[in-house]
């Protein structure tokens, strides 16, 4: 492998090994999930517009790409919200397994909106993430709205990740990615207007808070997403994709050093979730195979 793959290959570990700690952040930031989604957009969209200055990228764009952009970040912002409402109301360990589901809610999304042949063997693996989604449910009962806020998060995942797929062959990534989250701040500032939510005491933030505000929305949104896609040019669709769906593992695994008890499960948890994360992985794989041997 030239040293080119290396870097790029050990740059990407990095990089979803920083979007696991993403959900560590959020369990330890005291703030409820809508001003924390807010907070993290606004903080990333100025880190990204001083990277734009100073690489002096173009912004200008259609007015029909720009409302593309704009109702994308909707669909991103609502994710955040979902992802970290369910960290809350449940744990880490809970969310991050059925959020791994996003990859084949993708799946699925993919025949709808672009007409594209259903694949049987997804229906299938569909059928074995309901399973493994059955056991969790079964056995950890009392975190019944954690699921089901975290799989509305995953679909808003996967539903986002269609549109991008087709947003960024038109246009750069880190212009796309500077109006979705302008738009996904927007979006949620009219909410808190109107919900009356700004005051004084909304924009007081603990010490401990603003710190970890600014690390989830420097390194784990804004270096995070333009560094994904500089590896892109130097590794395969599949080992991009394979790294990524590790991104659970990680978090999980972060989860349980950083908060210890809280986020020790039931072995049949385990169970679940491992027949999940494999059915993704293994999806990725034949997906991957499929595209070489064409």
């Amino acid at each position: 492998m030239p040293s080119d793959n290396v870097k790029s290959y050990l740059h990407l570990h990095l990089i979803v090994f920083i979007w696991g700690f993403t959900a560590v952040l959020g369990a330890l930031i005291t703030l409820d999930a809508l001003p924390l989604v807010w907070f993290r957009m606004l903080f990333a969209v100025g880190f990204i517009a001083i990277y734009i200055y100073f690489k002096k990228l173009p912004l200008k764009v259609s007015g029909k790409a720009l409302l593309q952009f704009l109702f994308s970040g909707l669909i991103i912002a609502l994710h955040w919200f979902t992802f970290f409402h369910a960290i809350k109301i449940s744990n880490i360990s809970i969310t991050l397994a059925c959020l791994s589901t996003g990859a084949l809610f993708a799946s699925l999304l993919e025949p709808i909106l672009y007409g594209k042949k259903i694949v049987w063997y997804e229906v299938f693996f569909g059928l074995l993430v309901v399973v493994g989604l059955y056991i969790i449910f079964n056995v950890e009962g009392s975190y019944f709205l954690g699921m089901i806020t975290a799989l509305t998060s995953a679909f808003l995942s996967a539903l986002f990740a269609v549109i991008n797929s087709k947003l960024v062959k038109s246009y750069d990534a880190t212009i796309i990615s500077f109006y979705e989250l302008s738009g996904g701040v927007i979006f949620f500032t009219f909410l808190l207007l109107f919900t009356h939510s700004f005051s004084p005491d909304f924009f007081v933030l603990s010490v401990k808070d603003l710190i970890y505000l600014l690390i989830l929305s420097s390194v784990c949104t804004a270096y995070a997403f333009i560094a994904s896609t500089s590896v892109m040019k130097f590794l395969s669709p599949y080992t991009v994709m394979l790294t990524i769906n590790l991104e659970p593992i990680y978090g999980i695994i972060l989860a349980v050093i950083v908060f210890n008890d809280k986020e020790k499960m039931s072995v049949e948890f385990y169970i679940g979730a491992v027949i999940i994360l494999a059915t993704v992985l293994l999806n990725a794989f034949i997906k991957s195979r499929k595209k070489r041997l064409n």
